[in-house]
């Protein structure tokens, strides 16, 4: 085997293992609220996320994809290099999603992705391979890491905002409504939870997609940016055995560490969450499920009672999220270090 076969196999291999970890990541961020309202037992929650996770990437396009795969541009450098680049952002990523989980830090796989991408290719080719957007920004158009980056801003804002009105709006709404009231918002979550775990795969599998895909087109196995029907389905399987192997330390973050959740804050973080990350899987806008679902859930306790979210814990995440991207780029500038005294990349 030449050695550019060898490399695209370690880089889908993983991609895998990335799409592996995103998905056991952010099941928590779908699991925490249904657990903590009693709206299902662990059990029904993972089934539940589990299989429409797998629906998303299956039906959800590749719009997420085509973005991620095309804002580093590597076509003019030697394939073993480009793979090696790509291959040690996946590396910062998977590292960095596996260091959060440890310490029960909600962060972004999105953002790992990106900060490892751009830190190697940065650092060994120039700045240059990177499409980062601004000179199109300022013709009106939003591509490359600008499109990334405004919708990782972005979003969480929204799921703030819409979490705040919404409960606001449905607090109106059942202001005469007994506490019976609570069983239909827990079995209304089975529809609510369901949305949101199709809208996660939807866009958090296309990530991997869209880098698998991207290696494809760099070993000469693809001619043009196409994501294939069997990346599809591997990153599909992927992010879904993740999900169903859950992701407890982050549940008790989400589901007691930022506000007391009940049935009405928990269907509409779901219903809040799920309709951010749908719209940006349909535009191509990659953004943060950990991101949404933590604002959303923010926005409805300050909605409620704003002294009763733990800002601290809020500002624990924030921190979190600001940090991911640098770190992970640091992360995968290390790596690119230790693959080139080891040879393994012809620099």
């Amino acid at each position: 085997m030449d050695q550019i076969g060898l490399f695209l196999i370690v880089a889908t291999a993983i991609v895998i293992v990335f799409d592996f970890t995103n998905g056991f990541h952010d099941a928590s961020n779908m699991i925490a609220s249904v657990i903590a309202s009693h709206a299902m037992t662990p059990l029904q929650a993972i089934l539940v996320i589990g299989t429409f996770t797998f629906l998303g990437p299956m039906l959800g396009g590749t719009a997420v994809a085509n973005t991620i795969g095309k804002f580093v541009t590597l076509d003019d450098l030697p394939n073993n290099l480009s793979l090696s680049l790509v291959i040690c952002g996946l590396l910062a990523a998977t590292v960095w999603n596996l260091f959060t989980w440890y310490r029960g830090l909600p962060s972004s796989s999105s953002h790992a992705l990106v900060g490892g991408l751009v830190g190697a290719v940065v650092v060994s080719a120039g700045p240059e391979h990177v499409l980062w957007g601004f000179s199109q920004l300022a013709q009106g158009q939003i591509t490359g890491v600008t499109k990334v980056l405004l919708a990782l801003f972005i979003s969480p804002l929204a799921g703030f905002w819409i979490g705040f009105l919404l409960q606001r709006i449905t607090l109106y709404l059942l202001r005469a409504a007994s506490p019976l009231i609570n069983r239909e918002l827990r079995g209304a979550q089975w529809f609510t939870t369901a949305g949101l775990a199709f809208s996660h795969g939807a866009n958090d599998a296309q990530k991997s997609m869209g880098v698998l895909t991207l290696c494809l087109l760099m070993s000469g196995e693809i001619t043009e940016f196409v994501v294939p029907f069997w990346v599809i389905l591997v990153c599909a399987i992927s992010i879904t055995l993740g999900t169903l192997l859950g992701g407890w330390r982050i549940v008790r973050t989400l589901a007691f560490s930022i506000y007391k959740i009940r049935p009405l804050h928990a269907f509409n973080s779901q219903a809040s969450s799920a309709g951010v990350i749908f719209l940006a899987s349909m535009i191509g806008a990659p953004v943060s499920t950990t991101h949404v679902v933590s604002s959303s859930i923010m926005g409805i306790g300050a909605a409620e009672r704003a002294k009763a979210v733990r800002w601290t814990k809020a500002k624990e995440i924030g921190i979190t999220w600001l940090i991911t991207i640098p770190g992970a780029g640091i992360v995968s500038i290390i790596s690119y270090g230790v693959l080139s005294l080891t040879k393994l990349a012809l620099i």
